[in-house]
C-alpha cells in the first residue's frame, strides 16, 4: 500500500520528432469535477474524506479533490493506492491471494473512522482497500461515492466506441450539467408507481417479461452522496453512489419474475451467441433457445451455480444527459441514461434479494419498452413518461 499525503505529479513529455500526431484528447476540466464530487457528498465540516486510487489513472484530478474536500471543510485523509493492475506476470497468484484476507482486515480497522470515501476509477471490489469500505458500509458505517469513469461506456453489438476524448466529453457533460432535481424527482415517481403494480418489459426480438417488485428496496441513483441520504439506506449500494447518476436498481420478487428474454448478439463463457433467449419461471431460467452458440449460454450459468439461472434486477435509466446517441450509438455509462433497461441474471443480495452465488452477468436493452400497471414508461428504448 502507498499512502500520498499532500503530493503533486509533473509529467514531462519528451518531443517526438517525425511521430505521427497523438489522437484528439479532451482537456477535463479537474477542478470542477472535483467540486462536483465534493457538492454531490454534501460534505459537512470536520468529515474525514478518504480517495481510492489505482496508479496512473486520473493522477490531475486527486490534487484538486483534495484541494476541493479541505475547501469545503473536510478532513483530507490522504490517497490509497491499490496494487495496479495487470501485474507482472511472474508473480505467483497464490502468494497475492493469501495476501487479501490480511490486508482486508487491517484495512478494515485503519478505515473505521472515515465518514466518506471517493473510488476512483481502476479501484474495484477485489482490491482489499475497497473491500474494506464495503465491510464498514455494511455494519452502516459511512458512505462511498464511485467514480467508474474509465469502464463505463460499452459499446452496441456491431458498434464500435467513440474515441476516448468524445466519451469522457459526454461523461463530463453529463456529471456537471445534470438536473439531479429533476432527475431524483423522475426516479422517486417511478417507484412509488412501480410498488403494487406488475411491470412488463418487452424488445422488438421477443423479450416479454413480467414481474413485481412488492416492498423491495428500490435504489435510486440521483447523485444524492450525503450522509443523511446514507443514513436513511436499506440496502448496501444505498451507501454506494454512482457519478455520473441515472438508473434505478431494484431486485423483483423472485417468485414473480415469469416470461423471456430475448437477446441480441452476445458473447457467453467467451464465445458468440446468436439468437439467444431465455424462459423465466419463478425467476429462473428453465429453457434456452439459440440460432448459434446456445450451448455456451448454458455452460457459463452452469459454472456460475444455482445464481447463473436466477433473475438478478432490473436497472432503468433516467439521465437524457447519458440517453444512447442516435448517431453513432453506444451506451453511456453502465446503462444509467435515459430508456435503457438493464434485465440481468445472477447474485442480488446486495439489493436484498434472495440470490447469492457471486456471479452477476448485466444484459443491456437499448430498444425495451417499459410499462409500469397501465402507465407507459419507455417506449422503443425512449424515455416518454
Amino acid at each position: 500500500m502507498r499512502v500520498r499525503m499532500l503530493g503533486f505529479a509533473l509529467c514531462l513529455t519528451p518531443a517526438l520528432a517525425g511521430a505521427q500526431p497523438p489522437p484528439p484528447q479532451l482537456t477535463l476540466d479537474w477542478p470542477a469535477i472535483a467540486e462536483k464530487i465534493v457538492e454531490r457528498l454534501a460534505l459537512q465540516p470536520g468529515e474525514r474524506v478518504l480517495s481510492v486510487a489505482h496508479p496512473g489513472r486520473f493522477e490531475e484530478l486527486i490534487p484538486h479533490l483534495r484541494y476541493a474536500v479541505m475547501k469545503a471543510g473536510g478532513v483530507d485523509l490522504g490517497v490509497v493506492d491499490v496494487l495496479a493492475e495487470p501485474v507482472p506476470a511472474a508473480w505467483d497468484a497464490r502468494v497475492l491471494g493469501r495476501a487479501l484476507p490480511e490486508a482486508r482486515a487491517a484495512l478494515r480497522e485503519a478505515f473505521r473512522d472515515f465518514d466518506a470515501a471517493v473510488m476512483l476509477p481502476g479501484a474495484v471490489p477485489s482490491h482489499p482497500a475497497y473491500a474494506a469500505l464495503q465491510d464498514l458500509l455494511r455494519e452502516g458505517r459511512g458512505r462511498t461515492l464511485h467514480f467508474h469513469w474509465e469502464s463505463g461506456a460499452l459499446p452496441l453489438p456491431g458498434q464500435p466506441l467513440p474515441p476516448r476524448h468524445a466519451i469522457d466529453a459526454a461523461f463530463q457533460r453529463a456529471l456537471l450539467e445534470t438536473d439531479y432535481a429533476a432527475l431524483a424527482g423522475k426516479q422517486a415517481a417511478f417507484e412509488a408507481a412501480a410498488r403494487g403494480a406488475e411491470i412488463r418489459v418487452t424488445t422488438p426480438d421477443g423479450t416479454d417479461l413480467r414481474f413485481q417488485i412488492g416492498e423491495r428496496p428500490m435504489n435510486r441513483q440521483d447523485g444524492d452522496g450525503s450522509a443523511a441520504r446514507a443514513e436513511r439506506g436499506v440496502i448496501l449500494i444505498d451507501r454506494e453512489i454512482e457519478l455520473p447518476a441515472g438508473a434505478i436498481r431494484v431486485a423483483p420478487l423472485e417468485e414473480t419474475v415469469e416470461g423471456r428474454i430475448a437477446f441480441p448478439p452476445s458473447q457467453w463463457a467467451g464465445r458468440p451467441v446468436e439468437g439467444l433467449a431465455l424462459e423465466l419461471r419463478a425467476g429462473r431460467v428453465v429453457g434456452v433457445e439459440a440460432r448459434s452458440g446456445g450451448e455456451a449460454a448454458v455452460a457459463e450459468m452452469d459454472a456460475a451455480g444455482p445464481g447463473g439461472r436466477a433473475f438478478r434486477e432490473l436497472a432503468l435509466g433516467f439521465n437524457p444527459l447519458l440517453a444512447v446517441p442516435e448517431r453513432e450509438p453506444w451506451v453511456p455509462y453502465y446503462g444509467y441514461g435515459a430508456g435503457v433497461v438493464r434485465l440481468s441474471l445472477g447474485d442480488n443480495s446486495e439489493l436484498g434479494g434472495r440470490v447469492s452465488g457471486g456471479y452477476v452477468r448485466w444484459n443491456f436493452f437499448v430498444d425495451a419498452t417499459v410499462r409500469v400497471g397501465d402507465q407507459l414508461w419507455v417506449e422503443d428504448g425512449r424515455l416518454v413518461r
